[in-house]
């Protein structure tokens, strides 16, 4: 849980700061492949959007519940994996922070047309309701771009930049929890599987020499 707890805070710091010292659209270019742009979004991880927002948050907290639920079972069996532990930590976390900006951001914050700045308000005084609060984004890593040459189908002579999406902290808790539960958990389950598989023939290898000795 410690795991889940430094993320959210992290977070929601990262997000606090930007929400109060940027305004809306801006984009300061720290280097020529990484920029503070502010943005918000109301939908899922990456700017994505799904559905109404208000099921979508509703969504969001059973699930981060469930996750959470899961999480404290698994802290209670020695044998569960503590990478694979941490990279739901880190998953659950995630969503977590997000939630908190859907939740209560609308009402705590006032969202001023650019280039003001957004302030603190007292409860009820936001831009939104419960619930329907905006997601503040600010990490955009232009890596690089070109333009797709004219007889490529559908796409030529279009511009193409890598990488795109604008996210936050949590938007990249998310990512590495997945990655590595991807790449790592499922071979540690492999590698489980087979040590079983090897226990289990040394076994009936015994059992076979046994049967022989007896005859």
């Amino acid at each position: 849980m410690a795991i889940v707890l430094a993320v959210i805070i992290i977070d929601q710091i990262i997000k606090v700061w930007v929400k109060t010292s940027f305004y809306l659209g801006e984009d300061v270019e720290l280097t020529s492949w990484f920029h503070m742009r502010f943005i918000e979004n109301p939908g899922m991880a990456f700017g994505m959007t799904l559905g109404n927002k208000l099921f979508l948050t509703i969504f969001r907290i059973i699930a981060v519940s469930l996750l959470i639920w899961y999480i404290t079972r698994l802290c209670r069996d020695k044998s569960a994996s503590k990478g694979y532990v941490a990279c739901i930590a880190l998953i659950t976390a995630g969503a977590g922070g997000n939630i908190i900006d859907c939740v209560f951001y609308g009402e705590i914050f006032n969202n001023p047309f650019p280039p003001e700045v957004a302030s603190v308000v007292p409860w009820g005084d936001g831009y939104g309701e419960l619930f329907h609060g905006m997601v503040v984004d600010m990490f955009y890593f232009p890596l690089f771009s070109f333009t797709w040459p004219e007889w490529v189908p559908l796409i030529g002579g279009k511009a193409f930049s890598f990488f795109d999406p604008v996210f936050n902290f949590a938007d990249a808790a998310i990512t590495v929890g997945f990655i590595i539960l991807i790449f790592g958990y499922y071979r540690y389950l492999g590698g489980k599987k087979n040590g079983n598989d090897t226990e289990s023939g040394k076994k009936k290898e015994m059992e076979h020499q046994s049967a022989e000795v007896s005859e």
